[in-house]
């Protein structure tokens, strides 16, 4: 039985894994060098540590790493591909906890080495541009007058996102709805008692496209649900309480299908990084995610809905310097070229405050009488 230790590093620039492992970062740039000495020169170490390192861990594993024959370039062996696989998929699978684990960390950090850094707590569904919205943020500067602004992010259902808000676990809430939702969605029906008019505020952040992710070349020809429902496709699908799987769930109703005329609708996986990764991995054929998971994988993305993702904070912390920080950030010029060159977003209305009649078109606000002429309340 092999076992696990974490360990982690205090740095500038981590780079954009969630953990890392200095072997598997051998073996990958191996993999994609095809030579010991391509993959020592990406890595910036020296072909003799390299060689040293993969030997060392060959004698430790109990198993060859690489393999060669004569002229050709070098290749993982069966047993390190199935390392590699293992440590993405775990990777993926586990991203969310691996994040909130890193926002504690963080903001612990963030605190004793800029006691004045602003501090926001943000529960949101899953999304990458949020990911690399906390980075940005963190830099000083970027979130004006010099401060740092830390986004202690926790990854979670779209759902939950608003009722840690609601109970006072978290101060902005991240989810994402059709661009415009019918009355009678299930994205109605969800989302309609937990954000309520004069108690909640929206502000925008970002427009971005849903759709099915499937192999490279989309094999099967996947263009719609129907077409996954008529191939019989292996779907994968996001858990109970996630935006996605709320989505997911309305568009099935408009092309008149039903969870049981999807092969793997009730298998799911924890995020839209998880769900690419399975069938990154052939464990499955489609599932429905953002284009960004599909395009880090590798994988072909055949857009279905623009949707817009809201940010929602109650109005009494509306104006609090923390939130006034992060609402000025989303309106920089820089953040918003940030997402824009990121694969299926676009920064919409981002860092204003909304009216929730308009993003949230369900709500009908009673109408009042004021000098003989009817007027809508506003929200």
């Amino acid at each position: 039985m092999h076992r696990i230790q974490l360990h982690y590093t205090l740095d500038r620039d981590a780079g954009d894994a969630l953990i890392r492992n200095p072997l598997l970062d051998m073996l990958q740039a191996v993999a994609q060098q095809g030579s010991i000495s391509g993959a020592a020169r990406a890595l910036g170490l020296s072909y003799r540590h390299v060689w040293g390192a993969l030997k060392r861990w060959e004698e430790q594993l109990g198993s060859e790493l690489i393999v060669w024959g004569k002229g050709q370039s070098a290749q993982l062996s069966e047993f390190g591909a199935k390392l590699l696989w293992a440590e993405r998929q775990a990777q993926a699978r586990l991203a969310p906890q691996i994040e909130a684990l890193h926002a504690d960390l963080e903001r612990a950090f963030a605190v004793a080495f800029d006691d004045h850094a602003h501090v926001l707590t943000l529960y949101a569904s899953h999304d990458d541009a949020l990911s690399v919205l906390r980075a940005f943020a963190a830099v000083p500067g970027h979130a004006g007058q010099g401060r740092a602004l830390h986004l202690d992010i926790r990854f979670t259902g779209s759902v939950d996102a608003i009722r840690a808000l609601n109970e006072g676990r978290c101060t902005i809430a991240g989810f994402h709805t059709l661009e415009q939702p019918a009355m009678d969605s299930l994205a109605a029906q969800t989302y309609r008692p937990l954000l309520q008019p004069g108690l909640h505020k929206v502000i925008g952040f970002a427009r971005r496209t849903q759709g099915l992710i499937v192999a490279r070349g989309n094999p099967l020809g996947l263009a719609s649900l129907a077409d996954v429902a008529r191939t019989g496709a292996r779907f994968v699908n996001r858990p109970l309480g996630t935006g996605t799987r709320v989505l997911l769930a309305d568009l099935m109703a408009q092309a008149g299908l039903e969870s049981g005329d999807i092969d793997g609708y009730g298998r799911d996986e924890p995020s839209h990084a998880a769900l690419a990764q399975a069938i990154a991995a052939g464990s499955a054929d489609v599932g429905m995610g953002i284009e960004l998971a599909a395009r880090a994988r590798g994988l072909d993305f055949v857009p279905l809905v623009h949707e817009r993702y809201h940010l929602a904070c109650l109005k009494s912390t509306l104006e609090q310097p923390a939130t006034r920080a992060l609402r000025d950030l989303l309106q920089t010029p820089a953040w918003q070229r940030r997402m824009a060159a990121m694969p299926g977003y676009a920064p919409m209305h981002c860092g204003e405050v909304l009216a929730m009649s308009r993003v949230l078109p369900w709500w009908r606000f009673a109408r009042r009488k004021s000098a003989g002429a009817h007027q809508h309340a506003s929200p």
